[in-house]
């Protein structure tokens, strides 16, 4: 790679997100100086700033607190659905006889099953965690059963061929073919970890960055409200990100098969 090709890499891959980033944040600034919208309604990239600058010891506690939940939940759901999908591709009677049930609890409402979870768990973290694990399981095992199942037929004759075992082509063939779609998922469920954990916190507002955001609204200090808000994001593209960054670590030539 040339030194021009690497810094055209670096300046795709971190110079445009920083760029949108700022570009965002502009637009933002000036439509409430231009509409001179309240704070109360809508706080500008300052007033958030002021707001972070009040509490931030408080603010980075807190964070802390919904990046842990978010975290855990985030690899139960992984582990789980990376297991769940693997033994589903492997038989096809299990995966007629669970998949509808699995499919029929996801599309259950997960706000609905938030307050019944402190009646089944009791308060603390445990329920938003298991909240997290619910919003992120499905999309990880349906990207990997995906992946799984879509391995090329003559790759799998080959691997008859040579008289490879099923756990033999399964690692060796079946999964390395399916990590890209593994990380699909992975990446779909980085965003939808947060929202669970929120979801958690809104309905249990008691640590977390969801119950900053309650807590700023009975009080109507919408600028705290949104200083919670923006480190939400700042958390879910760091997460994103890492899970790309961990992509292009292990499947290399993914972009360039699919390209």
């Amino acid at each position: 790679m040339t030194k021009r090709s690497r810094a055209s890499s670096r300046w795709s891959n971190a110079g445009l997100p920083a760029l949108g980033a700022v570009l965002a944040i502009a637009i933002w600034w000036l439509a409430t100086e231009a509409f001179d919208v309240d704070p109360f309604f809508l706080p500008g990239p300052p007033d958030v700033v002021d707001a972070f600058g009040r509490l931030p010891g408080y603010l980075l506690r807190e964070t802390w607190v919904t990046l842990l939940e978010t975290l855990i939940g985030f690899g139960i759901a992984a582990a789980g659905g990376l297991v769940i999908a693997v033994v589903l591709a492997a038989s096809r009677t299990v995966e007629r006889m669970t998949l509808p049930l699995i499919a029929g609890i996801n599309a259950v409402p997960k706000v609905a099953l938030a307050p019944l979870l402190l009646v089944w768990i009791g308060f603390g973290s445990q329920p938003k965690i298991v909240m997290v694990v619910l919003l992120c399981f499905f999309p990880i095992m349906i990207s990997t059963m995906a992946g799984v199942t879509s391995t090329p037929s003559d790759l799998g004759e080959l691997a008859h061929s040579l008289s490879a075992s099923w756990w033999q082509t399964f690692l060796k063939v079946r999964l390395p073919w399916a990590l890209p779609q593994v990380f699909v998922g992975l990446k779909v469920a980085t965003s939808l970890a947060i929202i669970g954990a929120i979801i958690g916190e809104v309905i249990q507002p008691d640590r977390g960055l969801g119950s900053v955001v309650v807590s700023s609204g009975q009080s109507a200090d919408t600028p705290l409200a949104f200083a919670a808000l923006t480190l939400l994001a700042v958390m879910g593209a760091t997460l994103f990100y890492l899970v790309a960054a961990l992509e292009r670590m292990l499947v290399p030539w993914a972009k360039a098969v699919s390209s």
